[in-house]
């Protein structure tokens, strides 16, 4: 990343009764990464969820945008049968291949104040791309 590119960031949009993720960085890594962050976001504050424990993830896809709903399902998943919430992502990509750790803590209902559950990742409005400036962007809309 240039001295001059933006930091990574996420963002929400909305869609009907559900509600979209959006994940924009320097690199498709980093998108993927702020997508995972938006989906946390969605259920609690990221910054109230300590990265104490790792939980790899891996998953393959033919593309990117399958990809991504795979990397936010395996997520999911994982919140739900380890009870936790992540705050931390790093991803590795390796051809179709994903490699990838979210780092986080068991919930804590008192003080992570759980808002909703998200069920999965939707192929509704999922894309991939890399517009005219140069951040990558990795967005879908997450079934809650």
């Amino acid at each position: 990343m240039s001295a001059s590119s933006p930091a990574p960031r996420w963002e929400h949009f909305p869609h009907m009764a559900d509600i979209g993720v959006r994940g924009i960085g320097a690199t498709r890594a980093q998108a993927f990464e702020q997508a995972a962050l938006a989906m946390t976001a969605v259920i609690t504050d990221p910054a109230g969820v300590a990265a104490r424990e790792a939980v790899p993830i891996e998953c393959e896809a033919p593309d990117d945008e399958l990809l991504l709903a795979d990397w936010l399902n395996a997520l999911v998943y994982e919140m739900s049968t380890r009870k936790m919430l992540f705050s931390r992502f790093v991803v590795r990509f390796a051809g179709t291949r994903l490699a990838g750790e979210a780092w986080g803590e068991r919930v804590d209902p008192i003080r992570h104040h759980p808002a909703v559950e998200v069920k999965g990742a939707t192929y509704t409005e999922l894309k991939i791309s890399q517009p005219e400036d140069g951040m990558w962007v990795a967005q879908c809309v997450v079934d809650v």
